[in-house]
């Protein structure tokens, strides 16, 4: 119909409202039947004569029409100016068309694309037959490129197709244009909201693409050598890739470690040839310095690289992430935790690990069992590899699993800390120690009752419990003799890990403990204990040599099935989480007050969490740049004590001139003064907190309890109580990882 108004619209033109006479309007229509009925008869000639015809009978057409058109303009140039006014006015609206007084003077000296509409328009229904077949084309072309599309990237389409709907919605909403849509913040899934699975599955659909392997290894250059008993030696691909793990080593103290250097050596001779194997003999006649000093440059190189490498690296990395980093579980995107599986090396270990120095072997597709749903696109191994296993289990939170050749342990590809796993386990294990808080004091009764048992095994078990309920220990495992380091727990303790003191330091009854524990962290405690405690203890070191089991009749498999006993789902681990958050509750209760600023109440939070530390024995060893960093402190300390009593003389004659002048400006001059010194004196109070809070913790390492031991809670509690911001005490990551905490805790909560 839109194509048709023009024509008609130029048809009320040619009836100018003061033209007296109808004769003209109807030969007008006339010519118009004329012109149709001579058009159909010359196109159906045209038909007749085939299409070898068609080119001159079309032109002929077009020729006769344009004449037709011209005369048809010419009359209607005449008929505009019948007017009184002597100016073309348009019927329908009422007010004079620039655009028609525009297109007339066009017509009148050439031909442009504007004196075509009318012909296109008079054309008959044949011409429109011809539209719809390339709309169709265009379709195709589109549905064609979609599904292209869809090949190349099937999982990325997939992933991303709710929120690139989101993301439209809101950019409709907005009214700010794209930089508003792009800045608001990504609506977050809140799966605690939503009811749990009680079948006992994790997901019910799960997809991803798999692990990255780490890049082959390249050889050195011809030019950097290694040298055995001062000679140069070409080593085959597989000894030399041994070669460089230990020379990158080669400043580390590893590398003087007997027993490091023996494991390294032994494992190196296994991927030697023959021939190799027959010449180096001995470790200490080997020189790696020339392939040191190459990964020495290698890295300096790194350092230097310039904004555009770097740019480079950073937009490959993030490339990677896109289409690793994140796998698509019941409909939700969620990210992974290490998509990446580690690259060989040599084996660390904490402490003095019996296997220090044994070759971590390169972790190969063969490896790997892949975990993700049977409806699922799954992931496709590297060229010319194949899974180990392609499993289905949805009972289970990793994605990808392997066994490491060092210990034999199973390793796993896990979700991220921000997602709907890993945030139910975490509150899940809150909510557990928050039961055990209605039912310790039986517990603790029970235990002490237990101490006057007739049965060793139960005093024993029910001195243990009270050591792992006071002092916050680890329950301990057992492990293989030498295929370890020698770390222990509670229920794993020797003989020689305790003194007993009948008196010490003016107290009675203390036990000495001295033991290394988790990650090979010394923990060395004096502590009195009850005198039944002391009494059993003494019991049982009986007739005992020093490498002898504590606690003999007890493990932490008896200990943590007599705990189910007594409540569902309670372990030895859950008191250290209850004893841990509750520390933490009352500490914040004692050490916050009303009158304090920002900066004081988060030195408060620190130091409850602290005591925390302390309790759990979360201990670091000082930063390298700790000494560095406080004497930069300090200088800006000094520097603001200066800037300090500068501030307050200036106030003190400002205050002498306005009493002399006794006038606004001077008044005026006391108070921005008077502000100057608020300032800077609160500049210098935070400071002076800042370096007190790094000096108190420079041993202890308060990341590790506020993590994986405190109720989260209880911080966002305390935080909306105070008026204390969240991003004080929990960084963008922590608050990704507690969004459940931060969304359902007020300022009332309690543990």
């Amino acid at each position: 119909m839109s194509g048709d108004h023009p024509h008609k619209h130029r048809q009320v033109e040619s009836g100018s409202v003061e033209y007296n006479s109808h004769k003209h309007k109807d030969k007008h229509k006339d010519r118009q039947h004329g012109h149709k009925e001579q058009k159909r008869d010359k196109e159906r000639e045209n038909s007749k004569n085939g299409h070898s015809e068609h080119k001159s009978s079309s032109e002929r057409k077009h020729r006769e029409k344009e004449k037709d058109r011209l005369k048809h303009k010419e009359k209607r140039k005449e008929e505009k100016f019948h007017g009184s006014d002597g100016k073309y006015r348009d019927k329908e609206n009422g007010f004079v068309s620039p655009s028609s007084i525009k297109v007339e003077e066009d017509t009148d000296n050439h031909h442009t694309v504007k004196h075509e509409k009318p012909l296109k328009r008079e054309r008959d229904e044949d011409e429109y037959e011809h539209k719809p077949k390339k709309v169709k084309v265009e379709n195709e072309k589109k549905v064609k490129k979609r599904k292209q599309e869809e090949e190349d990237s099937d999982f990325e389409e997939r992933v991303e197709k709710k929120p690139k709907k989101k993301i439209k919605e809101e950019k409709k909403d907005t009214t700010g244009g794209k930089k508003k849509a792009k800045n608001q913040p990504e609506e977050k899934w809140k799966w605690w909201e939503e009811e749990r699975y009680t079948d006992g599955s994790k997901w019910r659909f799960l997809e991803h693409k798999g692990p990255v392997f780490p890049p082959p290894y390249e050889p050195l250059p011809g030019h950097i050598k290694f040298y055995y008993d001062g000679n140069a030696m070409k080593l085959s691909p597989a000894a030399e890739e041994v070669a460089t793990f230990y020379a990158k080593m080669l400043e580390h103290e590893y590398t003087t470690n007997e027993i490091f250097r023996k494991n390294f050596f032994k494992d190196w001779r296994k991927e030697m040839t023959s021939e190799e194997k027959s010449k180096i003999t001995e470790l200490k006649k080997c020189d790696f310095t020339q392939m040191h000093e190459y990964f020495k440059a290698q890295s300096e190189a790194r350092k230097q690289m310039s904004k555009e490498e770097k740019q480079k690296n950073k937009e490959e990395n993030e490339r990677i992430l896109q289409e690793y980093g994140f796998c698509l579980m019941d409909n939700h995107r969620e990210r992974i935790g290490n998509f990446r599986i580690e690259p060989p090396g040599l084996f660390r270990g904490r402490g003095d690990h019996p296997k220090m120095g044994k070759l971590k072997r390169r972790i190969r597709p063969e490896d790997i069992i892949i975990n993700c749903s049977k409806d699922s696109v799954q992931p496709k191994a590297p060229p010319g590899t194949r899974w180990k296993e392609v499993r289905h289990d949805n009972k289970v939170t990793w994605l990808v699993s392997w066994t490491e050749n060092i210990q034999g342990s199973i390793k796993y590809i896990m979700l991220n800390p921000s997602s709907r796993i890993k945030g139910e386990k975490d509150w899940q294990k809150y909510e557990t120690a928050r039961r055990l808080k209605k039912c310790v004091e039986r517990i603790r009764a029970q235990y002490r009752e237990d101490w006057r048992s007739k049965e060793m095994r139960i005093r024993q078990r029910a001195v243990a419990l009270y050591f792992i309920d006071k002092l916050a220990l680890r329950a301990g495992n057992e492990k293989d003799e030498g295929e370890t380091a020698d770390t222990v727990g509670c229920c794993s303790l020797r003989v020689e890990h305790i003194k007993l003191h009948p008196q010490l330091d003016g107290q009675d009854y203390v036990v000495e403990f001295d033991f290394l524990g988790k990650d090979s962290i010394r923990y060395y405690n004096k502590i009195p204990v009850e005198k039944r405690v002391f009494k059993n203890l003494q019991l049982f070191l009986e007739n005992k040599q020093s490498e002898d089991d504590l606690f003999d009749r007890l493990n932490t498999s008896i200990l943590n099935k007599y705990l189910q006993e007594l409540m569902d789902g309670l372990t030895a681990k859950v008191f250290r989480t209850y004893n841990a958050s509750i520390t933490l509750q009352q500490q914040l209760k004692e050490l916050t007050s009303p009158g304090e600023n920002i900066p004081e109440k988060i030195l408060s939070y620190n130091r409850a969490n602290r005591a925390v530390a302390l309790l759990c024995n979360h201990q670091r060893a000082p930063p390298k740049t700790f000494e560095k960093s406080m004497q930069n402190l300090q200088t800006k300390i000094d520097e603001k004590k200066k800037q300090l009593s500068a501030a307050k003389k200036e106030h003190k004659a400002a205050k002498a001139d306005a009493k002399a002048l006794h006038d606004e400006k001077s008044k005026k001059a006391v108070e921005t003064k008077k502000k100057a010194v608020q300032r800077i004196s609160e500049q210098l109070m935070k400071l002076e907190v800042q370096a007190t809070d790094r000096e108190e913790n420079k041993q202890i390492a308060l990341g590790t309890s506020k993590l994986n031991y405190l109720d989260p809670r209880i911080s966002v509690s305390w935080c909306k109580k105070w008026g204390v911001p969240i991003e004080k005490i929990y960084s963008k990551t922590q608050r990704d990882k507690f969004a459940w905490a931060i969304d359902m805790a007020d300022e009332d909560f309690e543990f």
